[in-house]
């Protein structure tokens, strides 16, 4: 297995929307086994492949408390979402070390093929539906800050190019 580079918000890939999947085969299985030590080496509950500069419909998650429990959706659809909005303080390892509250409907319900290329729907609410919203947003190009006040986005952009910087200053 491989660790990924992880891209950094307001890296421009990071708006490309994702194309679907054709084929489930050993190609996508060693990158699903690639993003799932990524996700857990970072650490984090969940990655899409767009934050790894791959722009295929592949999400992994591990919601668990031992980070045993992997999750993998391939082409995954949102079937329904609730009316009820709850909000939760999130985190994006594309934008690491900020956290803000982000409203998004409480319970969903999503379709996806698994790392076989099975069909199967999945009924989430509480951390896996947040999760899998935020990372189906990033398969369509769009990074949690998005929903925060142009301000606070303004300011995490500024913060996160000046790292960018003083990491390349580094080197």
């Amino acid at each position: 297995m491989t660790l990924l580079t992880v891209l950094h918000y307001p890296d421009p890939r990071l708006h490309k929307v994702a194309k679907p999947v054709a084929k489930v085969d050993e190609r996508v299985r060693k990158l699903v086994a690639d993003m799932a030590e990524t996700m857990y080496n970072a650490p984090g509950v969940g990655l899409a492949a767009t934050q790894v500069d791959i722009h295929e419909r592949i999400i992994v998650i591990d919601v668990s408390e031992d980070q045993n429990q992997l999750m993998v959706f391939i082409n995954p659809e949102l079937v329904w979402a609730s009316t009820e909005k709850k909000s939760w303080r999130e985190g994006c390892l594309s934008v690491p070390e900020f956290y803000d509250e982000v409203e998004r409907p409480d319970q969903i319900q999503v379709k996806a093929l698994d790392i076989h290329g099975k069909p199967f729907e999945l009924k989430a609410d509480g951390l896996l539906s947040v999760c899998l919203q935020h990372e189906m947003d990033h398969l369509l190009g769009k990074v949690f800050v998005e929903y925060l006040s142009f301000l606070k986005r303004n300011r995490i952009s500024l913060k996160m190019k000046k790292r960018a910087k003083e990491l390349v200053g580094q080197r």
